[in-house]
């Protein structure tokens, strides 16, 4: 494919060759898209559009590998971990929030995935960790191009044992152990060369040695309560098939709600 870049002071024009392409499998085309710029200084972005899957390809309820919604998950996520577009197919969207609810969000590493949940990790210092401290409602999003296909998942997150962080952490290459210990994560440094010096400290600090799991670094896993499995469609259709899982007190199934594995129920929401 080629693409052509052209901007002056009010356009901003990007060109692709339209054709039929396929990537993993799928067949679509990309077409031409210009940006433009208007006199305030904003990008106008309507015209990009990108065509994906056709009504043929559609993701039907009797597609499901599962009605497990994680053995959902993982059959997806192995088919983007197999798609060589795919960079990261465990890059995924963590929403956290405040308990006055102003929300952040940011891009972490799914770093395990079962019947307890979605396990990542990091510093419980960070923003993230002081805001799951105080609200443990938090929200992933996957998002697989290629595929076009996202997954979103809602749930509480509680922190992971002791033992099971320190086991990670010292699974990790050596140099990252060292990053994390030489990092305080979301504070704010005068520049890039402090952290350097840290770095190079704790390289000859630790050269011979066990790196030593820093007390404010960790896991946490999401207990999922809702898993949504979205595919694009060209016309806009998409498909959106989420499991809710059920607790004591939740109100009695509807003629659209359908019963899954467990106490999981699934229904098709509109796009």
């Amino acid at each position: 494919m080629t693409f052509f870049v052209r901007s002056t002071l009010a356009t901003v024009t990007v060109l692709a060759w339209a054709r039929k392409i396929g990537v993993c499998g799928l067949s679509h085309f990309v077409s031409v898209s210009t940006a433009h710029l208007n006199e305030s200084g904003t990008m106008d972005l309507e015209s990009m559009r990108k065509s994906y899957r056709e009504d043929q390809e559609a993701f039907e309820e009797n597609q499901l590998s599962s009605l497990d919604p994680i053995k959902q998950f993982t059959t997806w996520l192995q088919e983007a971990i197999d798609c060589p577009s795919i960079g990261e197919a465990n890059a995924m969207c963590l929403a956290t929030s405040t308990r006055d609810g102003r929300p952040s969000a940011r891009i972490v590493l799914l770093k395990g995935v079962g019947q307890e949940g979605f396990r990542f990790f990091t510093n419980y210092d960070s923003r993230k960790g002081k805001e799951l401290a105080s609200n443990p409602w938090a929200s992933l999003v996957f998002y697989w191009e290629p595929l076009n296909r996202q997954v979103r998942i809602e749930g509480q997150v509680e922190k992971v044992s002791e033992e099971e962080s320190e086991h990670y952490f010292h699974s990790r290459p050596k140099c990252s152990q060292i990053g994390a210990a030489a990092s305080q994560q979301s504070e704010v440094i005068p520049d890039r060369e402090c952290l350097r010096k840290k770095n190079i400290e704790l390289e000859q600090l630790y050269q011979d040695k066990e790196v030593p799991k820093p007390e404010s670094w960790g896991g946490y896993t999401l207990k999922p309560d809702v898993i949504e499995f979205w595919q694009g469609q060209t016309n806009r259709l998409h498909d959106r098939i989420v499991f809710r899982h059920l607790r004591k007190g939740d109100s009695p199934l509807g003629p659209m709600t359908h019963r899954a594995e467990g106490d999981w129920v699934y229904q098709r929401l509109s796009p």
